[in-house]
Formats: structure tokens, sequence, C-alpha cells
């Protein structure tokens, strides 16, 4: 977190005898387990970085990291706290090192989010039009979605996540971009395009399906099984929203796919849109931020930012089929 570390390195400060920058090194030592890598990443030496680990491990009275094999592992002291640790730069970061106002055409500064391709593909384009329009000089880092989403947040790795409100912590702010429905996406030479799109048909057809690269079964698969008694039978997994339409060309393969999503592709290809053959909750999609960052004014700027770019979507239309 090199933003922290310039606000502390100027002057040592200390609370109960620690020299609060070690705590900046702590981190990214912690971080990446290696003392090379936390010295570039910090853009200190290796000695230095190496005297640092030494007077933390004397001041906590830990060896802190060890090493096993090729790596270093933290003990269970450090693991203890590492949270602890995190939560105090953030702290410092939005409290003391947060600028009073700010102004998009005059900060280089960059803003991390974490998106899934399908919010990249639907909303990221408005925002980033929108911000051009302003004369923004701002920096986009669009990063893909992980598991535990919230964790990003808490360890300072994200600025802001685009994620399905079910999928938000009730620990951190939360506020609604838009929402969105589902329709059937088949091949336009397959049989599903010459039949209606019945509970029972699509209960029986191969199914492509988006997994997250970091979990083994897509969310939607539990709620159907719980609602309706049944799994559909999936013959396709892929990592990507926005690939499902392209992959059941060719193919008698069904995938649900967000309508925002499904219309922008469609018209580039011999798929045909249907609709859901059963009722299903409309996706709410949210953005978070860490509730320490809530008075960030670059951050309210991209909230802002994102509340308007969704205004700027096209609607969902009329329903299909």
């Amino acid at each position: 977190m090199p933003r922290i570390l310039c606000g502390l390195t100027r002057a040592a400060v200390r609370f109960n005898k620690l020299d609060l920058n070690l705590l900046v090194a702590l981190d990214a030592l912690l971080t990446e387990r290696s003392i090379t890598r936390a010295a570039e990443r910090l853009h200190l030496s290796q000695s230095a970085m190496s005297n640092s680990l030494g007077r933390l491990r004397d001041y906590f009275e830990d060896e802190l990291l060890v090493q096993v094999g090729r790596q270093m592992e933290p003990t269970p002291r450090a693991e203890v706290l590492r949270e602890a640790v995190r939560d105090v730069l953030l702290r410092i970061e939005t409290s003391v090192a947060a600028q009073p106002r700010f102004d998009c055409t005059a900060s280089d500064r960059e803003f991390r989010l974490f998106v899934s391709d399908y919010s990249m593909t639907v909303l990221m384009p408005h925002a980033l039009e929108l911000a051009a329009r302003m004369g923004s000089t701002v920096r986009f880092n669009l990063l893909p979605q992980v598991q535990n989403p919230s964790r990003p947040l808490e360890r300072g790795e994200a600025d802001l996540l685009v994620i399905p409100k079910a999928y938000c912590s009730p620990e951190h702010p939360t506020e609604i971009v838009y929402d969105d429905s589902f329709v059937c996406v088949v091949w336009s030479g397959s049989r599903h395009a010459r039949e209606p799109m019945t509970f029972e048909r699509y209960a029986e057809a191969a199914h492509a399906v988006m997994v997250p690269v970091s979990t083994t079964q897509p969310a939607f698969e539990s709620w159907f099984a719980q609602r309706y008694g049944l799994s559909r039978r999936i013959e396709l997994t892929t990592y990507s929203f926005a690939a499902l339409p392209l992959l059941v060309v060719g193919t008698e393969l069904v995938a649900t796919v967000h309508t925002r999503l499904a219309r922008l592709l469609a018209p580039a290809l011999p798929v045909t849109l249907l609709p859901m053959p059963m009722p299903m909750p409309p996706l709410e999609q949210a953005m978070q931020w860490h509730k320490y960052r809530s008075t960030d004014p670059g951050l309210s700027w991209l909230r802002g930012l994102l509340q308007q770019a969704a205004r700027a979507m096209p609607s969902e239309g009329s329903p299909v089929g």
C-alpha cells in the first residue's frame, strides 16, 4: 500500500515504542511472503527490508515469517496480526491521507474496480465515455472478480466492487446501480429456436453456464435445484459471461444470459433470444466500498460516475419472444 507509506516515511511515527513505518513493511511482508518482493513493492532496498523484519521480530518477540522450502510462511502470531495491521493502515489512508476535495480533471489517481466481464461489457463503456467527456485524467484498473469479494476491500486491494447485491458483505456500505433480467440464448439453427422454450424443454436441455474461476458450481444451480427440485444438465462451462452467446452457436446448448448482455451481443451472432420459461428474480447489480471510505471525495465521484453511467445504459427493452 504505497500511498500509506509515503505518508509515514517522512518522519518516524511511534505508538507504544513501535515505529508505525514498520507496519507498512509488515503488511508488505505478509502480503508478498518474500523480503525481495516486499522491498520492491515499497521501493526499498533488500537490506532495508531485512532490517525492518528484524526490528519487527524484536518488537513482537516472534519470527513472524519463517522459511519453508523456497518461500516464507507466516507464523500463527503473524496471521493474527495480518487483518489488524491492514485495518490500521486503511484507517490512516482514509482519515489522514484523503484529500479534502476531488477534481477528476487534475487527478492522476488510479481506481481499482473488481468487475465481472458482464459489468465490464454493459456498464463500464458508458462510465469511461462519461469520464472522457468530463475531461477526467484519472486511471481505471479493472480487475477480475474473486471468491469472497469483500476481502479485497478489507485488504485495501480494491476501491470498489461491482457485484450482485446477494454477494455484498453486510459489513460495508452498498448501493444498487441497476437491475437486469435473464433470457435464454440459443443458436438460430437449433431445434430450440423452432420450438417454444417450455419449462420441460429447459430442464431437459444441455446447458452452457458461466462458472467463476474461484468456484466449481454456478450460483444459479443451487437456486434452480432448491426452487424446482432438479438440476440442469450442464455440458459446457466457461469463466466468461460474454462468451456464452458465442459458444452456443452451432450447438443445441442453451445459455441463460443477462438480458442487457444478450441484447448487446445478439445482433452480431446467429442466435435467438427466448423468454425464460419460469419466473426468475431480477439481478440487482450493486457497488460496495469499504466503510472507512464513505467520505472519500474521489470515491464519491466514482460512485456518482457509475450511477450516471447506469442511467445511460439502454433499457432491457420489450419482452423477448
